[in-house]
């Protein structure tokens, strides 16, 4: 029986640490590829706020019932893209459906609709219960940027939760690496198993 001796250096380690951290940087950033989300408030006020919001393709509208009437998400089935797929809550297939179909679809206070934009246009929708009262709203899909998502009277960038959760996972993963290195800096000589 031969003895066979494992030995693990610092460098080595320290190498494998970076390339795994490296390793999580990257799944991190093509992550940040994805989509933008936006939020929309549907309130008691009877408003969706903001009432016109402009996204870029492939970005998420999120509407959110901030308050305790509910409320519905209905797109004009005529006032959006011709290749555009319809949407409401409910998941509907017509603008008819929706309102036919109503209460079911509708979005209780602190719940939430969300829906993806993928062709380029102009999108009216409407709260089916408040439609008279004038709760409306437009969503505008475009290329070359999109606008603040909040009330409010200044200009607030908005930073996507992919491109949060990357800056979130990279200093993690960096600390890591330092902490590690702290420990077998301090502590550490070369390590090995002998059987």
């Amino acid at each position: 029986m031969s003895a066979e001796s494992v030995a693990v250096s610092r460098r080595t380690f320290l190498r494998t640490a970076a390339g795994a951290g490296a390793l999580a940087g990257a799944t991190g950033a093509a992550t940040a590829q994805d989509g933008t989300t936006h939020t929309v408030d549907m309130t008691d006020g009877l408003v969706f706020d903001p009432d016109e919001i402009t996204i870029e393709p492939g970005d998420t509208v999120v509407w959110e019932n901030v308050g305790s009437i509910g409320h519905s998400v209905t797109a004009y089935e005529d006032d959006i893209p011709e290749e555009a797929e319809f949407f409401a809550s409910g998941g509907f297939d017509s603008e008819q459906a929706a309102r036919d179909a109503y209460p079911d679809g509708e979005v209780g206070g602190g719940g939430t609709y969300e829906h993806t934009f993928e062709v380029e246009g102009t999108y009216e929708y409407f709260c089916i219960p408040h439609e008279g009262a004038g709760m409306l709203g437009t969503v505008n899909v475009g290329t070359g940027g999109s606008t603040p998502t909040s009330g409010g009277g200044g200009l607030v960038p908005q930073v996507p939760d992919s491109a949060r959760s990357l800056v979130v996972g990279t200093l993690v993963a960096g600390l890591s690496v330092l902490g590690l290195a702290y420990f077998f800096m301090r502590y550490g000589g070369d390590y090995g198993t002998e059987e």
